[in-house]
């Protein structure tokens, strides 16, 4: 027998031994990765560690306890393990997703993984980078080729099996079908979006595909930079219930720039956007292009208002121009825009929404119905009209009667803005935060304020349209007269009159 023939008996023993402890951590990632890297050894890039930060540790402890918990057999599916993370800067977010993703490489055979980034340099730079390094310290590198060089693709598989590893996407929306298609019944699929805050609502769409059959995992990093889209939505708003969330502050983590930070706090305060943001992985109350500030719309919920029998009574009507839209019927009375009524439909025509249009104002006596008239809103104002409804029809398209806004619609949501600013109650709605919270804006040419069109924020958001917070900005879109209110018989009652807008 050859020397060489001996080595490689050695070697094979070797990985047989070495893929029996992969098995053991399988429910246990910490271990794999203390075990996994020279932690502490001279002569190595962790001779001065030894160890994971305290708030990798937690989350790794905790992935291997749901992971234990879900008690995955490699027959039946299990619940996808969701992660959602927002952090201030450096705290070694892109250092775990590489421990993560060795982790479930070393320990899941014909496992699958897809990684983004907001950028191709970015993906290529950093979280290929980070990759790369902890690859080429891991006791099991000579198993997997990895592909991150400066030019070509950027994947890793294990050389036996090109079906076990991963592989990184941009994620721009025209690259959506790479995100698509990705199941493993009787292993892992899983997808990692570093800097998540930055990644098209799309992809997020399309991820969730890859999540509905065997052990299924995701795992979102990000600065909290943007007060809106899916990464957004997933730690703080409709989607907040669906994954596990953590916000880690930079400065309860060791290895960053403390003095900086203090600096930071005293030039910019520590309740301010720029901090909560940048250093305490909190989203601030207004991002840059954010029109309604977060904390406008989260006060207003449950808040105690006074409304006067004088206040009027305003109805509005927003009426659904796609398929996927909703039409929406909202009442508001003074700062009061819970009691009132809220009424949502789908798939629903004109002559419909018209009949409940007819319905509730029977029931509400609104003083005043603004609908919205541009469209298929023209045929639900004609039929509210034949009806003998007193209705206005309002076009979001139209100049604006106030000065400072591009159009009615612009108007509408600035005076909606200021309302809550100053304190309106709202109905505690997922869907309605979200709508009055999402919406970004800028200005045009004349410097007057221009707010992003429905159809680009259905683009940005993945198809999200805020329905329900054009009605309720529907109510704010032309002032009206304090009522003649009479009190009678422990009722308060508005004296129905003629209404003018101009």
């Amino acid at each position: 027998m050859t020397t060489n023939q001996l080595a490689d008996i050695t070697q094979g023993d070797a990985d047989l031994e070495l893929a029996d402890f992969m098995a053991t951590c399988v429910n246990d990632p910490l271990r794999h990765v203390m075990a996994s890297y020279p932690w502490g050894e001279p002569g190595t890039p962790l001779a001065d560690r030894d160890g994971p930060s305290d708030w990798q540790r937690e989350f790794l402890i905790d992935l291997g306890e749901r992971v234990k918990a879900n008690k995955f057999t490699g027959r039946e599916p299990v619940p996808p393990l969701t992660f959602s993370t927002s952090s201030g800067h450096g705290i070694g977010k892109s250092c775990l997703c590489a421990w993560l993703i060795i982790w479930i490489r070393d320990t899941r055979p014909q496992s699958f993984g897809t990684i983004t980034a907001t950028t191709a340099e970015q993906l290529r730079s950093r979280t290929f980078a980070e990759v790369s390094k902890w690859n080429d310290m891991s006791l099991t590198k000579h198993w997997f080729q990895l592909n991150a060089g400066s030019a070509g693709s950027l994947n890793m598989y294990h050389k036996d099996d090109r079906t076990w590893g991963c592989s990184g996407q941009t994620c721009q929306e025209n690259n959506s079908e790479a995100f698509a298609g990705q199941h493993r019944d009787t292993s892992t699929s899983y997808y990692i979006f570093d800097e998540a805050s930055g990644v098209p609502d799309k992809i997020f769409e399309v991820r969730a595909g890859g999540l509905v059959r065997g052990e299924a995992m995701s795992f979102d990093f990000g600065n909290p930079t943007r007060n809106s889209g899916r990464f957004y939505e997933n730690m703080m708003g409709r989607y907040k219930h669906r994954f596990i969330k953590r916000f880690i502050d930079s400065r309860d983590v060791a290895m960053t720039n403390k003095e900086l930070f203090a600096e930071w706090e005293r030039d910019y305060g520590s309740e301010s956007s720029f901090f909560k943001v940048r250093v305490r992985g909190l989203f601030g109350d207004v991002s840059d292009m954010q029109f309604i500030p977060r904390s406008d719309v989260d006060k207003g919920i449950g808040l105690d208002v006074v409304v006067t029998p004088s206040d009027p009574l305003v109805m509005g009507v927003d009426v659904a121009r796609f398929g996927d839209d909703q039409s929406v019927i909202f009442l508001r009375q003074g700062r009061d825009a819970e009691s009132q009524g809220l009424h949502t439909y789908r798939s629903v025509d004109t002559m419909t929404l018209a009949s409940e249009v007819a319905r509730i104002a029977a029931e509400k006596q609104p003083d005043v119905i603004f609908i919205d008239g541009g469209g298929v809103g023209g045929g639900v104002v004609d039929r509210c009209r034949q009806l003998a409804l007193d209705v206005v029809e309002i076009n979001f398209g139209s100049k604006a009667t106030q000065k400072g806004y591009a159009n009615m619609r612009s108007q509408m949501w600035g005076n909606m803005r200021d309302a809550l600013k100053d304190g309106v109650r709202l109905p505690d709605n997922d869907d309605l935060v979200s709508d009055l919270t999402t919406l970004e804006y800028g200005y045009n040419l004349r410097n007057d304020i221009q707010l992003e069109k429905k159809e680009d924020l259905k683009k940005r958001t993945g198809g999200n349209s805020p329905d329900l917070a054009d009605a309720l900005a529907l109510t704010y879109c032309l002032p009206v007269a304090p009522t003649r209110a009479g009190y009678d018989g422990g009722q308060y009652t508005n004296t129905k009159h003629d209404y003018e807008p101009l």
